[in-house]
């Protein structure tokens, strides 16, 4: 059987991949808890992957309470190189309208209180995230917009900054204006430190956004409502799903290098040895990953 590489996490309304075969269920234990479900492994296209529902399947769990350092401790334990983050989004610009689908190159983080690394505790590391999407995972998922077939019904923005705000209340008509200032894009409430704990773990990360609406800056267009953004998400679902099992062809065709895969090589300050056997232990699949 092929080693384990390719990990899918899915967001809102994105509770399952269809076409996964020879699936099995995996409940994975981690020095930070236990993973926000079990994960789905099978092959999709005959290669094997890991398909994790961030919120849960039932959706039981609001962005703050989402375990993102099990979830990311958990991939690595399963020998996940490469991740591909599936997620709702709210619009903030004209030009990038609901069931768009957006591919952000950056990221700005608003969270308040969210654990955000696997380090402290008797272990330091400093990654680099001035560019915290990879850029071949990058590349492959706008390929495959294309491989997918879907020029012809969808529209594809392969650029962009995510804002990452707490929630779970959406945004304030003042907030939304000033994301807009900041040069955000899009807005959302779960790639943050989803995004860092992956470059930690030297996991190549890329999203694949799906905006569900406008969120409330804009002037003619209604305010964002859970049940406006869940009937769009709905509707883009099964576009994500061929454009991710595309994705997941193109990468197993090259497996390519990416800078985070080695992002812990130059971004550890405590020296290996210098660690106590509990910390070591804690972050044992991280370590495992220097080069």
């Amino acid at each position: 059987m092929d080693k384990l590489r390719i990990g899918i996490l899915g967001g809102s309304g994105l509770y399952r991949m269809d076409g996964l075969t020879d699936t099995r269920e995996v409940f994975v234990d981690t020095p930070y808890g236990r993973p926000s479900d079990a994960f789905l492994i099978g092959r999709l296209g005959g290669v094997e992957v890991a398909f994790l529902a961030r919120h849960g399947r039932g959706h039981g769990l609001i962005p703050g309470e989402i375990p993102f350092r099990a979830n990311l401790h958990a991939f690595a334990q399963l020998g996940v190189d490469y991740l591909i983050s599936v997620s709702a989004v709210g619009s903030l610009r004209e030009e990038i309208a609901p069931l768009d689908l957006v591919l952000p190159t950056q990221f700005i983080d608003l969270t308040r209180g969210r654990a955000g690394s696997f380090f402290g505790a008797g272990a330091v590391a400093h990654v680099s995230m001035a560019d915290p999407v990879c850029g071949a995972l990058h590349a492959i998922l706008a390929e495959s917009f294309a491989a997918a077939g879907l020029a012809g019904e969808a529209r594809l923005h392969a650029d962009g900054c995510y804002v990452c705000i707490e929630g779970p209340a959406f945004s304030t008509r003042a907030e939304s204006h000033g994301f807009r200032a900041m040069g955000a894009s899009v807005i959302g409430m779960t790639n943050m430190p989803e995004a860092r704990l992956a470059r930690e773990a030297g996991i190549a990360y890329a999203t694949l956004a799906l905006v569900t609406d406008w969120d409330c800056w804009h002037p003619h267009q209604a305010c964002v409502t859970a049940e406006l953004a869940i009937a769009n998400l709905q509707a883009n679902a099964l576009r994500a799903q061929r454009l991710v099992a595309a994705a997941v062809q193109g990468i197993a065709a090259r497996w390519p290098v990416s800078a985070a895969h080695t992002a812990l090589d130059s971004a550890l300050v405590t020296p290996v040895a210098a660690m106590t056997d509990e910390v070591r232990a804690r972050l044992a699949p991280l370590l495992a990953r220097r080069r």
